[in-house]
């Protein structure tokens, strides 16, 4: 939307005059940005010679505008800071488009700044313009264009508050040439005035909290359910999390999203639910009695079929979006509030009131959890000759759990394995595109997280389909020294759709099949990487301890079994309880229930 023209912006007879571009460039400096991610082009040359001679502010010059907004995000998601992109009008913009609405599915905080032709020729259909306010509303939190100079700082300073307030999301700021040019006064975050009133809730209703630690207390079969608003809230709401798991003795799982949010190594962790989740924490989730929500939004990837989503619990549910809460799934107390505030309240008023869960009833059930633990439903069977992707990933964790290391991930089946055996005891460790699915979001958001920890170990988690939609920013991070890991499960597919193939359309494999994929390790020495391949079980820790100990870019081609399939899985219009296993999970095969009876 146009910044709002009734401000009423007084001049400060003080204030420092300068141009617009000045303005953008020292807005982002008094909001704490120290690295931003961009492309130039004729519309955003202005901000770009005002970023010339600015040495606060590192500039990544990536290949691609959809790289700009991955890498933000990696950045985002790692730090708990905003991520800045800068781009260009017309397809600067729309090229940005799809990182900036994943960012908004996965709350992830962006400010986006992009080039507009001059304010005259707007609607003129000028030469790189397009409607950039009108195409990323739906995609955005927010949005603005600026038609005038004098508005511009109090609409970059909102833009930040917006973007990393409440639930957090990405805000576009969209500039006229002509405004980057126009002279005004420049006022700092403390005097800015905000064109809005959003002043989103923290600090959740004491009666409901009070109320959802009686249900909790009450409960026979309790589950925490936490998603990815737990890792927004930040330290404190893991911290928090942590706690109250240890208070009660009740189980906890996660979304995709969440993962980190509890440590994978404590007895309490089941393990992450949904679609590729855990068999114990899926059944878990359906027999609850009593199910407490955290910064979750039971999107459909977790719940499977609606009307048969944990049938018998009633529901606590704790979000900062007002929308989220009953949008879904009823919550029968709903408590509006940010995770770290409300889940210490809770913590609070468990201990004052000396509540607790009846022991027996939690003894028996950790009891029927452990005998869905028993089943083992990430068994896999190993191979003499090659090498199973749940393996190569099994040993990526044992040679790096020691390690300062983050983790990204393309989508598809290797984000499962991923998510299903590398394990996380830390928050903001684990960067990948949950509700979007976007492929190609692993490697650039790589280079985001490299760029905030240049110190850290970055692995993507790669597939040999998805990397290859971004594979460009392999030159960002050869350009700017950035060591990143590429870690491609090659399968020769695009796994996830061959799989879904096979399974759910008769073994039809249209256009799923990679016929002429690049030479992963030649291809990393074009861009003046290291390029690494293991095809064999017997040389895959030797390759990884190679990559590890390599102080450059690397792409390891890791060669794995290629009919492999991502177990378990609820199938679509299934039940939590009616999950499809592998034929090594157990030694059961097909869709089975919670008790072993096979179902299909």
């Amino acid at each position: 939307m146009t910044a709002h023209p009734s401000l009423e912006v007084q001049t400060d007879p003080q204030a420092e005059i300068m141009t617009g571009a000045q303005i953008v460039v020292r807005a982002l400096v008094d909001q704490g940005v120290t690295d931003l991610f961009g492309y130039p082009g004729g519309a955003v040359l202005p901000i770009y010679d005002a970023l010339f001679d600015e040495p606060r502010l590192n500039h990544i010059l990536v290949r691609h505008e959809q790289g700009a907004t991955h890498a933000a995000e990696g950045y985002a998601r790692s730090t708990g800071k905003p991520g800045v992109v800068l781009v260009t009008s017309g397809p600067g913009a729309t090229n940005a488009v799809t990182g900036i609405t994943d960012a908004l599915m996965d709350s992830i905080p962006l400010v986006v700044i992009t080039g507009q032709v001059p304010t005259h020729l707007i609607g003129t259909d000028a030469f790189q313009e397009c409607d950039t306010v009108g195409i990323t509303r739906p995609c955005t939190k927010h949005n603005y264009l600026v038609k005038d100079a004098a508005d511009l700082p109090h609409v970059l300073h909102e833009a930040f508050k917006i973007a990393t307030s409440g639930r957090p999301g990405p805000v576009v700021v969209d500039i006229p040439k002509d405004v980057q040019f126009a002279s005004a006064a420049y006022v700092g975050p403390d005097k800015a005035r905000s064109s809005h009133n959003y002043h989103p809730r923290v600090e959740g209703d004491a009666a409901k909290i009070a109320e959802a630690a009686a249900l909790i207390a009450q409960a026979r079969r309790p589950i925490f359910y936490t998603g990815g608003g737990v890792i927004n809230a930040g330290p404190r709401a893991s911290q928090a999390l942590r706690e109250l798991a240890k208070l009660t003795g009740a189980p906890v799982t996660s979304t995709l999203m969440g993962l980190g949010a509890f440590p994978a190594s404590d007895p309490a962790w089941l393990g992450m639910v949904g679609m590729h989740g855990a068999f114990e924490s899926n059944n878990a989730m359906h027999d609850c009695d009593v199910m407490v929500a955290i910064g979750a939004r039971f999107d459909d990837r977790v719940t499977g079929r609606l009307n048969a989503f944990s049938p018998g619990s009633k529901k606590i549910h704790i979000d900062i979006d007002p929308s989220s809460i009953g949008k879904v799934v009823r919550a029968d107390i709903g408590i509006l509030g940010d995770a770290g505030h409300v889940l210490e309240a809770l913590v609070e008023v468990w201990k004052r009131r000396r509540l607790s869960i009846d022991a027996a009833a939690l003894k028996a059930w950790w009891a029927e959890i452990d005998g869905w633990r028993a089943r083992r439903a990430f068994a896999y069977r190993p191979s003499g000759e090659l090498i199973k992707p749940q393996y190569a990933v099994e040993r990526l964790y044992a040679l790096t759990r020691d390690r300062d290391v983050y983790i990204t991930t393309e989508v598809g089946q290797h984000q499962m394995w991923a998510a299903q055996f590398f394990h996380f005891e830390e928050p903001n460790r684990w960067m990948t595109s949950g509700g979007l699915g976007t492929m190609g979001y692993g490697l650039p958001a790589a280079v985001g997280v490299q760029v905030a920890h240049p110190k850290s170990l970055v692995i993507d988690i790669a597939g040999d389909a998805s990397v290859q939609m971004t594979m460009q920013e392999m030159s960002t991070a050869i350009q700017f020294e950035l060591p990143i890991k590429i870690f491609i499960l090659n399968n020769e597919w695009m796994g996830m759709v061959r799989q879904w193939q096979q399974l759910l359309h008769g073994e039809r494999y249209s256009h799923s099949y990679s016929a002429s994929l690049p030479d992963f390790v030649k291809l990393a020495e074009a861009f003046g990487a290291v390029g690494l391949r293991a095809t064999r079980p017997d040389e895959l820790d030797a390759k990884i301890q190679e990559m590890i100990d390599t102080p450059r870019p690397v792409i390891f081609d890791c060669c794995v079994e290629r009919a492999e399939n991502c177990f378990p899985m609820i199938p679509s219009g299934k039940a939590h309880n009616e999950m499809l296993l592998g034929e090594d999970a157990g030694d059961i095969g097909g869709v089975i229930d919670a008790a072993g009876r096979k179902l299909v």
